[in-house]
Parts: C-alpha cells; sequence; structure tokens
C-alpha cells in the first residue's frame, strides 16, 4: 500500500497525556459511525477505564467500534475488562496473543506497536502515547515525557484506509512487485499543511520510516533536532548525522538521562565518542523517562510517531509515523523542545564524552553489533505467524486461550 502526500490538513501537536487523553475521549464520545483504535498498551488504570467507558457508550448508540491491542504490551486486561466491552458491541483483537510460559510472556518480538486512533474517517490521531496512566504527570517520577498528533483532512483517508485494511476489511490484491522496498515519497511541491503518513512492516516498507529520516538528515541545510526515547539506529544513520554536523548543520539529540530501562542510557552514551566530537549536541532529559519520537528539519519538516531509532523499531515492530511539511507545526515542535532542552536537560560535552579506552572501545563494539544483528537473530524467533485473534463474547479466562479464538492472518503491510 503506497502513500502520497497530502495537502490542506489541520494539524495539531499534543504534548503527554494530559493533552492527548482529553482530545482522543472526546472524539470517541463525539462519533457517529466508526471508532478505529490500535495500542501497543492498554492498561487497567484510570487512564484504561476512562477509554473504556467511552467505547462502550459509542458502541451502545450504534457506532463501529474497532480495537486492537498488542499482546504482549496489553497482556494483563482481565475478563470482566474484556467482557464488558465484547458484550457492547466492540470488537476486540489481540495482535499476536501467545500462552505464558512459567509464568512469563513469551512473545517478545514484532510487536504492533503503533498507535492510531480514527473517527469517522475525519479525524485522527497518530503519536507514541499509550492508553495508560503513566503518561500524566500525576502518576510521579517515572511518567514519561511524549507526543502526538491530531489531524484533519485529506491525509485522514489514508490512514483510515491502512487502519482498514490492517483488519481485513479493506484488501489490495498482493503482487509480488509490491513487496519490494519502497523509496520515500518526495513532496514535489512543497509547501504548509502538509502531510505523508508512513509506516513500517515486515514485508514490503520494511525500511520506509528509516529512509525518510536518512532522507531528512541528508537535505538539511540548517538545523536537525532528534528527541528518541530509545536511540540505538544503525550505522548509516548515524554516519549521517556526524556527516550533516561536518557540514555545519545544527545537529541535536535528545536522549534519555532517566530512562525507564537502564540499558537505554547505557547503549546511547556508546555512541556520544562518535557524534559528540564531530559536533552533535546531545542532551539527555533528566526530569523523567523521555518516551517520545519527534524530530524536525530547518523551519519546514517534521514528524512525529511511535518509532524509535533502534533495532527492535526499525527492523521488528510495526510502527507508524506522520511526516509534516508546515512551517506553523515545525516552529511549535521547535518550541516545545528547545524548552525541554532548556529545562529539564543536561548537555553532555566532551568532560562527559566516556574515554577512549581498549576496553571501551572493545565493549562498544561487542554491544553495537550484537544489537544491529539482534534483529536477524530475533526473526527466527517466534517461529510463528503473528496472527490477529478476536476476543468471541464471552471473553475467555486467560490471554493464552485467545489463540483459539476466531483467527485471522496478520496483514503485515496494511
Amino acid at each position: 500500500m503506497s502513500m502520497e502526500w497530502r495537502d490542506g490538513n489541520r494539524i495539531q501537536l499534543l504534548e503527554n497525556g494530559e493533552e492527548y487523553f482529553p482530545r482522543v475521549f472526546e472524539a470517541i464520545s463525539q462519533a457517529k459511525r466508526e471508532v478505529l483504535l490500535e495500542t501497543f498498551i492498554l492498561f487497567e488504570d484510570k487512564v484504561g477505564n476512562e477509554l473504556h467507558r467511552v467505547l462502550i457508550e459509542a458502541a451502545k448508540r450504534g457506532v463501529q467500534v474497532e480495537v486492537t491491542v498488542d499482546g504482549y504490551g496489553s497482556a494483563e486486561l482481565t475478563k470482566e475488562f474484556l467482557d464488558q466491552l465484547v458484550l457492547a458491541g466492540v470488537r476486540f483483537r489481540f495482535y499476536d496473543p501467545r500462552p505464558l510460559f512459567m509464568g512469563r510472556r513469551t512473545n517478545l518480538f514484532r510487536r504492533l506497536h503503533r498507535k492510531i486512533v480514527v473517527i469517522d474517517a475525519q479525524i485522527a490521531f497518530v503519536g507514541g502515547i499509550n492508553f495508560s496512566a503513566d503518561h500524566l504527570g500525576d502518576f510521579g517520577p517515572t511518567a514519561k515525557q511524549d507526543y502526538a498528533v491530531e489531524v484533519e483532512g485529506p491525509i485522514v483517508a489514508d490512514i483510515h484506509r491502512f487502519t482498514l485494511e490492517a483488519l481485513g476489511h479493506s484488501e489490495e490484491p498482493r503482487r509480488w512487485w509490491g513487496r519490494r522496498r519502497q523509496a520515500p515519497a518526495l513532496n514535489r511541491f512543497p509547501g504548509n499543511a502538509q502531510a505523508l503518513f508512513v509506516y513500517r512492516d515486515n514485508e514490503g516498507h520494511r525500511t520506509d520510516i528509516e529512509q525518510h529520516y536518512l532522507e531528512m538528515i541528508r537535505t538539511a541545510q540548517r538545523e536537525i533536532i532528534i528527541a528518541n526515547a530509545y536511540f540505538f539506529p544503525g550505522y548509516r544513520l548515524l554516519r549521517e548525522l556526524r556527516d550533516a554536523a561536518r557540514r555545519k548543520v545544527r545537529v541535536v539529540l535528545i536522549v534519555q538521562g532517566e530512562p525507564d530501562m537502564p540499558i537505554v542510557k547505557v547503549g546511547a552514551r556508546m555512541l556520544y565518542n562518535y557524534l559528540v566530537p564531530e559536533g552533535v549536541e546531545v542532551y539527555e532529559y533528566c526530569r523523567r523517562p523521555l518516551h517520545g519520537k519527534v524530530a524536525l528539519m530547518d523551519d519546514h519538516w517534521a514528524t512525529v510517531g511511535s518509532s524509535n531509532l533502534d533495532p527492535l523499531s526499525l527492523s521488528l515492530n510495526l510502527e507508524s509515523n506522520l511526516i509534516i511539511h508546515d512551517r506553523a507545526f515545525n516552529q511549535v515542535l521547535r518550541e516545545r523542545l528547545e524548552q525541554l532542552m532548556a529545562q529539564h536537560c543536561q548537555h553532555v560535552d566532551m568532560s562527559k564524552v566516556p574515554r577512549k579506552t581498549m576496553w571501551h572501545l572493545a565493549k562498544t563494539m561487542l554491544v553495537f553489533h550484537f544489537l544491529r544483528h539482534f534483529p536477524a537473530l530475533a526473526g527466527w524467533l517466534p517461529a510463528h505467524t503473528p496472527r490477529i485473534a478476536l476476543v468471541e463474547p464471552p471473553a475467555q479466562s486467560h490471554l493464552g486461550t485467545h489463540d483459539v479464538a476466531d483467527s485471522e492472518r496478520v496483514r503485515s503491510h496494511p
């Protein structure tokens, strides 16, 4: 499924759950025909319960409600929670649910990591924010910093078509040539209020998001700012960032200083010796865990989405981003990120870069190459085709039994 740049959109940045959740819940409450929702995480907390309420209300008034959650990220939803949704008329699916093994989840790889909501094919939300209370500031010091966008206009039709095809409701013919890698869609008539929906799958669009990042970095003339929660990209992207800094483009990288997983900080810091001496400005966000996946270039280009710049997002997970060409949006995002850097980030100068020792070099090489080849290794695990399991009323008592529900083969190029 190919995508094109669309003109004439209204695009609004939403920062954190405080801005995101009220807009999504309001849009669902006003839905007249259809609600399509995909998310990695749905928890039974105050956010998940409010989503639960508005979805049930929508279904009861005759709105077609389709929800897909990831079988790993949302594995602990209770029978009661699911029963209430399904009995109200919500069509609820798990992406690749697997039985527990010795009390632990085994479906670690090839996750549904997208976060998309489409209402009546008129309004859409795309970003990195899950439906969980840890995206709200009152959650405490581990509350996540994150971003999403609300969009209206012609681009919504593309997002709607994509999401329907993911459910199997609309399917384009699958031709062998459609599986070849796609070149980034070029914006031949740059202007404002333009948007392009991009995604990665495990068939014909494996590198689409990464290719757009690479093209952005290569064409930057003045400034690049990337804020990414899990930053451990491949050598090509690192080289392009270094080369952009060498040609006097201001290159700014915002990474986690207080990560939710310590290995994230270790991995990012291994790259400092390669980037900082070449002029890349690195800032560690230290207020709370950074969960954002946003970037901007010069005064017009920006992206917001679910894709990290790490091996899982770039090589295994199902992801989606919105690429935006709009000067007003670019300025809003820049102001938010500059404020983040000024108030809550620590600048990484040369005094904070790890010393180049033989041990550090050997460790960096070992970890870097392991993580870069990790997707190929993980591709052998699991040795099954990911499936979407539809929850039938009454919902089963535990997630492992969803495999025997009405299952549909996942179309990973929706």
